[in-house]
């Protein structure tokens, strides 16, 4: 059971940071490690004994354990919001996070599907059965709007204006975007209102847009299992996800000399930093084309 201390952080970031309920339980699972490294015996830990030594120490065997570069980072980010939070409400004299440095991440270049897999990948899902033209929607929009997997499975249906070819989008922290609609997507998205999404038997008073079994709306679980599903039917690699398409949305769109900006907004990244990692997906996609066609390449 979470301590007074991390229900009231948590409440905070609720309430005054509007952070999302996935993100606050990851938090709190990161503080409830911190707290068992700290108390193995269980029980609240006293936060005003926590040192800087004491989170260097937690994160060392973080990595210890196997846990990736980016759980530990969210790990250390959870720690120092909490820890910033505790010392602004006066509950701790000082902040032993202050000085513990934020590790520089690694670049990790996103996955980005080539044209002609894309295709492969959207005639996966031909066909007229409800769950065909279903799963051909999806995947038109995830790769046709730069959506998260939660992001779609929570749009409402009021969320679409055909009259604008657009969609609003609920991102993270609960901001709102909108995203232009392409012809493809408009059109995979119209089949599926007009034909598939009745077949469903939608719940009464259900208000999402994609439906599953029993006419309720799909879990952020069961769109990364359709787009699983219909990447093995197109052979594509088996680790392919819905962050693939968003990854790709953006590839194809610098690609086609799209602003970074533009592209920045569409994703809904809070930083311009975050969108430029795909700046280096397309310098070594040019890098590539020098090696194999330029004579001294």
């Amino acid at each position: 059971m979470a301590s007074d201390a991390v229900r009231s952080f948590l409440g905070f970031l609720a309430y005054e940071r509007g952070l999302s309920p996935r993100t606050r339980a990851a938090y709190a699972n990161d503080l409830a490690a911190f707290a068992a490294f700290l108390r193995p015996g269980g029980g609240e830990p006293d936060w005003r004994a926590v040192r800087g030594a004491d989170l260097v120490r937690f994160l060392g065997k973080c990595r210890a354990d196997g846990l990736a570069e980016t759980t530990r980072a969210r790990r250390l980010v959870a720690l120092k919001g909490f820890f910033g939070y505790l010392r602004g409400e006066g509950r701790v004299d000082a902040d032993p996070a202050a000085s513990v440095a934020q590790p520089r991440r690694s670049r990790i270049l996103p996955h980005a599907l080539p044209q002609e897999a894309t295709d492969r990948f959207f005639a996966a899902a031909a066909g007229d059965a409800r769950e065909s033209l279903r799963d051909r929607a999806i995947l038109e929009l995830l790769y046709g709007c730069g959506l998260r997997a939660s992001e779609l499975a929570e749009m409402p249906l009021d969320a679409v204006r055909f009259e604008d070819a657009l969609v609003r989008v609920t991102g993270k922290g609960s901001k709102t975007r909108l995203v232009p609609l392409g012809s493809k997507a408009e059109a995979a998205l119209r089949a599926y209102l007009n034909e598939a999404r009745p077949a469903f038997g939608p719940a009464p008073g259900e208000p999402r847009l994609f439906l599953g079994r029993g006419g309720k709306g799909l879990s952020r679980q069961s769109v990364w299992k359709i787009v699983k599903a219909r990447a093995v039917e197109a052979g594509l690699p088996p680790d392919v996800s819905p962050h693939w398409l968003r990854h790709t949305f953006a590839t194809h769109l610098l690609a086609h000399g799209a602003p970074v900006r533009a592209i920045q907004e569409m994703l809904g990244h809070a930083d311009i930093g975050t969108t430029q990692i795909y700046t280096h997906v397309d310098a070594d996609r040019l890098a590539a084309v020098v090696k194999r066609f330029h004579p001294r390449g």
